[in-house]
């Protein structure tokens, strides 16, 4: 079971607390976390990603393992601490201001 830690609004969105566990099958990357992600939890789609592109949304960060792997490719296997469940798989909302 993969863990993954969802920000403050995408847990009041989707109804769960800070962190869920989801079943990933094949090779656990950012794609088929987000993928599981959103299969079970379908009121997330288009949040985190776009609906067409699948793009990241902007504002929102990807972590794992204390690494940023927002602008890594989505298909990049994971580190295996997250296929375990030893570390989970954060999103992040980002901060913006001056």
């Amino acid at each position: 079971m993969i863990q993954v830690v969802l920000p403050a609004h995408l847990r009041t969105l989707a109804g769960v607390g800070s962190e869920i566990s989801i079943e990933v099958a094949g090779q656990v990357t950012t794609r088929s976390i987000l993928d599981a992600l959103e299969a079970r939890y379908p009121m997330l789609r288009g949040t985190i990603r776009d609906h067409v592109t699948l793009q990241r949304r902007p504002f929102l960060r990807f972590f794992a393992c204390q690494e940023d792997l927002s602008l890594e490719s989505p298909d990049a296997p994971l580190p295996d601490a997250v296929s375990s469940g030893k570390e989970p798989f954060m999103i992040i909302g980002a901060i913006a201001g001056g």
